[in-house]
């Protein structure tokens, strides 16, 4: 759509902060009030709009989106999203090895075990491991543990993670990220380390090099999302 304001600034509203297009406040899809949790994250989003040239363009703003869904679409339904979240759980990629060829056996060792250890040592989350595709049932306490971990986000936090989730295919990942414990290119290197292994044997499929460069966008944008919700 065209761009129909000048200027784009913040301002308080209610307990929170507002986004304002030509000094009025703007509202999301869904027609409710973008009321931000922090200063800092309201900035961000007025940057994005800001930013915009003759023409809006919405997939430019991934802050903005965020917001919007946790709003529009997560606080509404919270128990839903903690439910879907907590799902990850019970198949979570770093539970699922590869028994051979050596060195990507060494590889993903090297790489997951490290973050199953902390869901074991800071969430009480011990998984089980195995090898192969065949599905491997984790135990009650290390899911509820899994579960109570997603319950202490809001539905800020929430929608941050739940980008993380689904970006890295992992919820012990999307969660060690999320909170800080694992640094974002940690992480990402974790969430590709197949993808990487095959790239260096088969070399670089230019579509499934387009699908890491969007994911990896939405990824960074999530992390970035959450971090303002801390500041």
């Amino acid at each position: 759509m065209k761009r129909f304001y000048k200027d784009a600034g913040i301002g308080e509203a209610g307990r929170g902060w507002a986004v304002l297009l030509d000094a009025k406040a703007i509202k999301t899809p869904a027609k409710a009030a973008l009321e931000l949790p922090t200063k800092n994250l309201a900035r961000a989003i007025a940057e994005e709009w800001a930013a915009q040239g003759e023409n809006v363009r919405p997939q430019e703003m991934p802050l903005m989106r965020l917001a919007c869904t946790a709003i529009d679409r997560v606080m509404p339904q919270i128990s839903v999203v903690v439910d879907e979240l907590a799902g990850f759980g019970r198949s979570d990629l770093l539970c699922y090895r590869a028994d051979n060829p050596a060195d990507l056996v060494e590889r993903q060792a090297r790489l997951w075990q490290p973050w199953l250890d902390w869901a074991a040592q800071t969430l009480g989350a011990t998984m089980v491991v195995t090898q192969g595709v065949r599905h491997v049932e984790q135990g009650t306490q290390a899911l509820a543990a899994l579960r109570k971990a997603v319950e202490a986000f809001d539905a800020f936090g929430l929608s941050g993670l739940h980008a993380l989730v689904t970006g890295y295919g992992s919820l012990i990942l999307g969660l060690a990220a999320a909170t800080g414990a694992a640094p974002a290119e940690v992480a990402w290197a974790a969430a590709r380390c197949d993808e990487a292994y095959q790239e260096e044997r088969w070399g670089i499929d230019p579509e499934a090099l387009k699908r890491s460069r969007n994911i990896k966008f939405d990824i960074d944008a999530a992390l970035r999302f959450v971090a303002l919700l801390k500041a």
